[in-house]
């Protein structure tokens, strides 16, 4: 996917959205942010997963991560649709800002254009994109869903979690890993150095190789 991507920082652009204008960097700060895109008010995909999106804000608010939507849409705009969404999702108020750009500069900037999709008028749209960004203002993980897919909200937690616990420590996180479950310790790792990092031990893993890459702790 060319443009922003893993590893690159979020360029700090000043964005008009619900809760005012802001520059990104003031907004992130020194806290994790989820900044998704959707392709457009008062459709079906997104209502539901910006729905969604508020109601697993006190899990993302837990991890110390905050959210950030954004659209084509101006504000007003996005402000009619909340309505439409809070009542979708009953019990759940969108407490989190959404970016307009109805000039569509922010959502290149941000790497967020479908490259499919089009407007009735036959602009581009955003892709059904999003972006984990971290502390340093870096992209740490980006998915890119097709207009036609909504999200999946728990996978969302899931890798949050992973980035941060490897962020934390010098470990990854494998398969189908899920909090609470063992990690592997980074092959940059010595088995030395893997002693003291982690006190409460490890369990190498016996393979045809006989190479001891495949290392399991807990932390």
């Amino acid at each position: 996917m060319p443009g922003l991507t893993i590893g690159d920082e979020i360029p700090n652009l000043e964005v008009e959205t619900t809760h005012g204008k802001f520059k990104l960097h003031d907004f992130i700060g020194n806290q994790w942010t989820i900044l998704f895109s959707h392709p457009g008010d008062f459709t079906p995909v997104c209502t539901t997963e910006l729905g969604q999106m508020a109601a697993y804000s006190g899990e993302f608010e837990k991890r110390g991560a905050k959210l950030l939507g954004l659209s084509c849409d101006d504000v007003q705009c996005h402000n009619e649709w909340i309505k439409d969404i809070e009542a979708y999702t009953p019990g759940c108020k969108v407490n989190y800002p959404i970016i307009a750009d109805p000039n569509r500069d922010i959502m290149k900037q941000l790497n967020m254009v479908d490259p499919d999709e089009k407007d009735p008028n036959g602009f581009p749209t955003p892709s059904r994109a999003l972006h984990i960004v971290g502390t340093d203002k870096k992209v740490k993980l980006s998915f890119l869903y097709p207009a036609t897919t909504g999200r999946n909200m728990d996978e969302i937690v899931r890798v949050l979690d992973s980035l941060q616990k490897a962020a934390k420590n010098k470990v990854a996180t494998p398969v189908n890993w899920k909090q609470g479950d063992p990690v592997v310790i980074s092959p940059s790792v010595t088995n030395d150095e893997a002693k003291k990092m982690f006190p409460q031990g490890f369990e190498t893993k016996d393979l045809p190789s006989k190479k001891e890459y495949l290392r399991f702790t807990n932390v």
